[in-house]
């Protein structure tokens, strides 16, 4: 760890471990496990995006960019994947629910905001949202999830009231460790994106950050920008919903991408050594 030009991402990846560090110990993930993970997400990098052009990846080359042993590269690649497909889908079933009935004038009343729903019938109803904008998934599981995250409540006369603007999972859950997983991987993609020598569309990648703040300031930034953050997304939700194949059929156009962008608030004490 003494190259000189490597300081400064050895400083960055000590910024990124910290935070995850404090989630995994947290959560009772010991060292080994999370050297297992490392090194299965090291090799699998190595041998889908850093092979040689014209040749097949090969566990020789994957032991000579990682720096292990050809046996434990192949040690490392029988190690079984945590199958994260089912909690993803979920969140997203949940949060394409919850975005739709913000959005779509079919679920608003006449004062623009997300109506009540009877959950069968006619027109506007809560099984109607689900069908038409989570797929083939039972309208009450959807119900019960929104229910039990604090999302929606069941009035009296059966009708659904939303609650939230947004779907949010309760308690440290599969849920919201996916989330972990999502925006911290799309932002650090971007940055990896930003970082190559020559690229040719920058991806837009900023922030704003004072170090010298008092206490009594970051209730009300907190509350403020908030509510600005929030309707900035709803917009661009309302956008992308209009380009979306599986919210909008009609959508012509080639491929198949994946693109949005986040916002996050941050507030911790000032350290000089996690400055």
């Amino acid at each position: 760890m003494n190259d000189e030009h490597l300081k400064p991402l050895f400083a960055a990846v000590l910024r990124l471990l910290r935070p995850l560090a404090r989630i995994l110990l947290r959560n009772g993930v010991s060292y080994g496990t999370f050297s297992d993970l490392a090194k299965w997400v090291y090799v699998d990098v190595a041998i889908k995006e850093f092979g040689i052009k014209g040749r097949k990846p090969s566990t020789s080359r994957a032991s000579v960019i990682t720096g292990l042993s050809r046996r434990e590269v192949m040690r490392v690649r029988q190690l079984p994947r945590p199958d994260v497909t089912a909690s993803t889908e979920k969140h997203n079933r949940a949060a394409r629910v919850i975005a739709a009935w913000r959005r779509e004038n079919d679920f608003l009343n006449a004062d623009g905001k997300p109506a009540l729903l009877p959950m069968e019938g006619q027109g506007a109803t809560f099984s109607e949202l689900v069908k038409r904008f989570s797929g083939n998934v039972p309208p009450r599981a959807i119900l019960d999830e929104l229910i039990n995250v604090g999302a929606v409540e069941r009035l009296e006369d059966g009708k659904i009231c939303l609650l939230t603007r947004a779907y949010i999972p309760k308690g440290v859950d599969a849920h919201k460790l996916n989330i972990l997983g999502t925006v911290a991987g799309h932002l650090i993609s971007t940055i990896d994106h930003n970082l190559k020598p020559d690229p040719a569309v920058p991806l837009f990648q900023r922030k704003v950050r004072y170090d010298n703040l008092p206490e009594e300031a970051l209730p009300t930034f907190r509350q403020r920008f908030t509510n600005k953050a929030q309707a900035l997304l709803e917009s661009a939700d309302r956008w992308l919903a209009q380009h979306d194949r599986d919210v909008t059929p009609t959508v012509k156009g080639t491929g198949r991408h994946r693109a949005g962008f986040g916002i996050f608030f941050f507030e911790e004490p000032y350290s000089e050594e996690e400055n």
